[in-house]
């Protein structure tokens, strides 16, 4: 299970939409049904990371640009509570540093993209 985390104190306004960039050597099957977004827990050394809320969603996967587009039922609010996008993929059959990058779309009169942050993500090979 991958956690990218949407920290509150990196939103400035209220998500209505969050694009994720796969990276086009992640060589791991995804599946729609296997990706999510919840108000999270982020652990530590004495406390695991876990979802305390899953956020109804429609999520739909662009296998052309390698991308996942997340579409909450009701806005992500603004620094509010941490949320994160979960992928529960196996880890793909060559290991090594893959970076996802996400953008988010704000909520308001005028929806504007702007960037969300970078996961850099150190696999095993399976």
């Amino acid at each position: 299970t991958v956690f990218l985390f949407l920290k509150k104190s990196d939103r400035k306004t209220g998500l209505l939409k969050v694009n994720v960039k796969v990276p086009e050597t992640f060589f791991s099957k995804i599946r729609k049904e296997k990706v999510s977004i919840c108000e999270v827990q982020i652990g530590n050394f004495t406390k695991k990371t876990k979802c305390l809320v899953n956020t109804p969603a429609d999520i739909e996967l662009d296998k052309e640009k390698n991308t996942i587009n997340i579409f909450p039922l009701s806005p992500i609010p603004a620094s509010k509570d941490n949320y994160a996008i979960v992928l529960k993929v196996t880890n793909p059959n060559r290991g090594g540093l893959y970076q996802f990058h996400s953008f988010g779309q704000s909520s308001g009169n005028i929806p504007v993209s702007f960037y969300l942050g970078s996961w850099t993500l150190k696999m095993q090979s399976q």
